[in-house]
């Protein structure tokens, strides 16, 4: 029994250092997420330090994994990702990338508006892609007012005040992307076509 335990434990190192290359992570990325010293990340990596609790679940939570998964359980069978939605102040979000750092994306459903509920327009470090699948959201951002159908999209500096809700009483879905440091998602377009001069 022991002899398990010792080689579940000693691959736990090689999966971290998978995981992390996997996501494109840098250790001090992965240290101010998880708030473990780079030292101590890069001894787990290699197998010098022994994982415990205490670091096994930060590390699970910042690469959106389950302890099994680090611990190289064995399988149940069932291959399905089970993201697990977050409810806050009545919003749903859903995380839909499972790697620390980087730019995040979740969709979001914002339940309808009972009355017209008051902005309240907050700031924080960052950038922020929004995409409305269905319903209209109403989007507070500086001293513009505006509603969003589905299909449009909006872009913002996370710096400039912000708020937004459903704009009506039905409820409303978007997908954002978030990126922590001012990432900005980079969409292709198609160039322009020259116009005739003259």
């Amino acid at each position: 029994m022991n002899n398990d335990l010792d080689k579940a434990l000693d691959g736990v190192g090689p999966r971290l250092r998978a995981l992390r290359r996997q996501r494109e992570t840098t250790l001090a990325d992965l240290s101010a997420t998880t708030g473990i010293s780079v030292s101590t990340l890069s001894r787990l990596e290699s197998g010098a330090r022994r994982p415990t609790l205490e670091l096994l679940l930060p590390l699970a939570r910042a690469y959106g994994v389950t302890l099994d998964e680090l611990v190289d359980a064995p399988p149940t069978g069932d291959p399905r990702i089970h993201l697990r939605p977050v409810a806050r102040g009545g919003m749903t979000m859903l995380p839909l990338t499972r790697r620390a750092g980087g730019i995040q994306a979740y969709k979001l459903v914002l339940p309808a508006s009972s009355g017209r509920r008051e902005p309240d327009p907050q700031i924080h470090e960052g950038y922020e892609w929004l995409y409305v699948l269905n319903g209209r959201l109403r989007v507070v951002l500086g001293e513009h007012d505006l509603v969003l159908v589905p299909g449009e999209a909006a872009e913002f500096d996370t710096r400039v005040p912000h708020w937004f809700g459903a704009a009506d009483n039905e409820p409303v879905e978007f997908l954002s992307l978030f990126g922590k440091q001012g990432e900005r998602a980079h969409l292709r377009a198609r160039p322009k076509t020259k116009q005739p001069s003259g």
